[in-house]
């Protein structure tokens, strides 16, 4: 059974980060602001779920995507099931179209990347609390552009919605097995559409797939 909320103005803040210069950085940057209280920092969803428990609950999440284990994006449904009133703010590399959209459709309310200043982190965290929804400039622009009428043709994936999963897992990380596990597909039907996505997307490599996502072009 997890510790009561704070019964005061003061923000409870939890980090999830796997890089331990990054996760101690912020921890001690926030730890310092008399608005917040940041008491736990961990380096994967797992560890965050088993420590929790000895905390205050947290307000806010401040959460990478790619970590030990379980994902950012996949364990946000845990981190809401424990906790249904945190808010999630995503703190990553990954400035995608396909990882924007799965964050906010998991339930994240705000995107920033990680090369944000930390006073501007302190200033999304404080706009959330005020009803916001902080994201980077970058991340805005895609957002605008994606629901851009004009563009949207223009920028319309060859891929299909398979095809972008087997992309998305293969951004991940993830080995040919277990994107077939995940899909419930078999190994040989996982490269048949690999195939494919190399056909579409005019390529020869997976580092060359990898690159065309993470640069928003799928």
């Amino acid at each position: 059974m997890h510790n009561k909320k704070l019964i005061s103005d003061v923000i409870s803040i939890a980090i999830i980060e796997d890089i331990s210069d990054i996760r101690e950085t912020l921890k001690e940057f926030l730890k310092n602001q008399s608005e917040f209280l940041c008491e736990l920092a961990t380096e994967s969803v797992e560890d965050f779920l088993k420590l929790s428990d000895s905390c205050i609950a947290p307000d806010i999440v401040l959460l990478d995507i790619g970590l030990p284990g379980i994902s950012g994006i996949n364990g946000m449904k845990f981190i809401k099931q424990k906790f249904p009133d945190v808010d999630i703010i995503m703190l990553t590399v990954y400035d995608d179209a396909n990882k924007i959209f799965q964050s906010l459709c998991a339930g994240a309310t705000g995107y920033l990347l990680k090369n944000t200043p930390l006073n501007k982190i302190k200033e999304a965290i404080i706009e959330l609390k005020n009803g916001g929804a902080p994201m980077s400039p970058q991340i805005a622009r895609k957002i605008l552009e994606h629901f851009n009428p004009a563009k949207q043709e223009k920028n319309k994936s060859p891929l299909t919605d398979k095809e972008q999963l087997i992309v998305a897992g293969l951004v991940d990380g993830l080995s040919y097995k277990a994107i077939a596990n995940n899909l419930g597909n078999s190994i040989e039907t996982v490269r048949h559409h690999i195939k494919n996505i190399y056909r579409k997307l005019h390529v020869n490599s997976k580092a060359e797939v990898i690159g065309k996502s993470m640069r928003g072009e799928i």
